[in-house]
């Protein structure tokens, strides 16, 4: 919604957490991030399928990596104007900010907005 009102080209990165679970080679942990990989993937597909049916630019890529680190990387890189995530992910309960986000806010580049 906010990329169509304000007419704005849409970044959408999903970053699988290497740093909690390494980058292994051949083991189980592999698996575990393959599949992390796969359904970030598809979300990331889910996503640019809506915003071209609505007109949209929608870039996507997943990285590997810490989540905040990459998320700050990708944005100085593509000169973002505005990082929007929501305000917790799996580790933190609903009533607190995460720490990607609060890490993200952090970002002295670009606006962020946490919904």
């Amino acid at each position: 919604d906010f990329a169509e009102e304000y007419d704005a080209a849409l970044h959408a990165i999903t970053i699988v957490n290497t740093a909690r679970y390494g980058e292994p080679a051949l083991s189980s942990v592999e698996l575990v991030l393959d599949e992390l990989e796969d359904r970030g993937n598809r979300q990331l597909k889910e996503i640019k399928e809506r915003g071209s049916e609505r007109g949209i630019q929608v870039t996507t890529e997943c990285f590997h990596g810490t989540p905040s680190e990459e998320i700050n990387r990708y944005a100085q890189e593509h000169d973002v104007d505005m990082i929007l995530l929501g305000s917790h992910g799996h580790t933190h309960p609903r009533s607190t900010i995460g720490s990607t986000a609060n890490r993200v806010l952090q970002n002295k580049n670009c606006e962020v907005l946490i919904v």
